[in-house]
């Protein structure tokens, strides 16, 4: 149990609002909490059973202020979020009463808690494993109903049960080799070599599919980074504030009006778009206008997905060529924008300048609305596919996971390889221990304390 002081902190979001909360967690926290705490009924949070709620006063004890009207919630280890003492102090929501609370708990000999602290003992007292543990995060950060959903199975332990049972396959595989090694005499079979070859080649299977998820799933995790693109006054900024509803970025006929890159979230059935408005590309001599030129580009390297604009009203220039041929071998739909004013590019001349012909080209009315739907459905079925919206069985959205996985599948290759060519026991029991303690990383049964403070340095002080 991991109980060696007792941490508090804000959990709530700073600011106004109806209720803010001061949570601590350890083996202190009832003393500490009812040192401050006054109850009209006498009554302590020590004395109350686990999960109640007590209605009362926080108190200064060194010179009797009341400081706040509260509601206090008692969770007795081992029933609580991270298995010890958890008190949670229910304030008004403003920042002078939290504030002063936390103060009085810190003196009262608790801790300021690090980021992701309370999730770090959940962790480490056995109450979720290291997935579940990163996929709290991923749900406070979803921004769609499925990318929410996807994080939720994850918390629920979908993904640390389908890893749990390919390690329990795994372990008994081990187990079998190294009884070999025990008892030197006896070789390993011709059958219980194709057996093992078998069971190596089917877990390798099931390891396979689990890493392919990743590519479509990650999006719904950090969302489909897509870049907006194209020379001056094409219509970038009026198809960024067409798409999110409100006017976002500034639109003006003055080329060079938005000088750096403007993101946003966008929702298209479900995938979180984290959409970037940027310069327009063109040879300038303004070093702001040419340091927004250059964020263009790396948006572009970095996306991915690129919208690229051209504005069908007039002829194609020499900056319009130059955004094609930068887009050469980047995923990129082609908007034809401003279809409300008389076109002067044909569809099929345009395709003939690109690389690839069958590139997605798309006419559009930023202004208008024209195409905006079809160009949404374009973005979705670019990176997804033929993704289902209620999809069935376990995702890989994180990187550290899928890296995890590939690591597992490569040791199980060399202990396929060992099998074949027969090598001693040994040296198939040592591939296929490394492939196991692969598997662990995932679900924290192997881990260090740098993966640890990585993991957990991306959360809010407080959770």
């Amino acid at each position: 149990m991991y109980s060696e002081d007792t941490i508090a902190a804000i959990s709530t979001p700073l600011g106004e609002g109806g209720i803010g909360i001061v949570r601590l967690s350890g083996n202190k926290a009832l003393h500490i909490a009812g040192s401050i705490f006054r109850s009209p009924r006498n009554k302590t949070p020590n004395a109350l059973n686990t999960h109640q709620v007590i209605y009362g006063h926080i108190i200064n004890p060194i010179n009797g202020d009341e400081i706040d009207e509260v509601l206090v919630t008692v969770m007795k280890s081992p029933k609580s979020y991270t298995k010890e003492d958890i008190v949670e102090i229910n304030c008004h929501g403003g920042a002078i009463t939290l504030r002063k609370t936390l103060e009085l708990v810190i003196k009262q000999g608790a801790r300021l808690a690090e980021p992701g602290e309370f999730t770090k003992r959940a962790f480490l007292n056995g109450r979720i494993d290291l997935s579940q543990a990163e996929a709290v995060l991923d749900l406070i950060r979803s921004r769609t109903e499925q990318s929410s959903r996807i994080a939720l199975e994850q918390l629920k332990g979908g993904l640390s049960t389908k890893i749990g049972l390919l390690r329990d396959r795994l372990t008994e595989i081990c187990a079998n080799v190294e009884a070999h090694i025990d008892f030197p005499e006896d070789e390993i079979e011709t059958a219980t070599r194709q057996e093992l070859m078998a069971s190596v080649v089917d877990i390798r299977r099931e390891l396979s599919m689990l890493s392919k998820t990743y590519e479509e799933a990650r999006f719904f995790r950090d969302g489909l980074s897509t870049a907006i693109v194209g020379r001056p006054n094409v219509g970038k900024s009026s198809l960024l504030n067409a798409l999110l509803g409100e006017d976002r970025a500034i639109v003006a006929e003055t080329p060079g009006t938005t000088r750096d890159v403007i993101e946003e979230y966008l929702n298209i059935k479900g995938l979180p778009l984290r959409i970037m408005d940027t310069a327009g590309i063109r040879d300038v001599e303004d070093i702001a206008e040419k340091e927004g030129v250059k964020r263009s580009l790396s948006s572009i390297r970095d996306a991915d997905l690129v919208v690229a604009i051209f504005d069908s009203s007039k002829p194609l220039r020499y900056e319009d060529f130059d955004v094609i041929k930068k887009l050469a071998f980047k995923k990129t739909i082609f908007a034809l924008n401003k279809v409300d004013l008389q076109s002067v590019i044909d569809e099929s001349s345009f395709s003939s300048l690109l690389i690839h012909p069958s590139t997605m080209i798309i006419r559009i009315s930023a202004t208008r609305g024209d195409g905006l739907e079809e160009l949404k459905e374009a973005v979705f079925n670019s990176c997804i596919g033929d993704w289902k919206e209620e999809r069935e069985g376990i995702l890989v959205t994180n990187i550290r996971h899928r890296t995890a996985i590939d690591s597992s599948m490569q040791y199980l290759d060399r202990s396929l390889d060992s099998l074949i060519e027969r090598q001693p026991p040994e040296i198939l029991a040592l591939d296929l221990r490394d492939s196991l303690n692969s598997l662990g990383e995932i679900i924290g049964h192997v881990t260090t304390e740098d993966i640890l403070n990585k993991i957990f340095s991306d959360f809010c002080i407080g959770k």
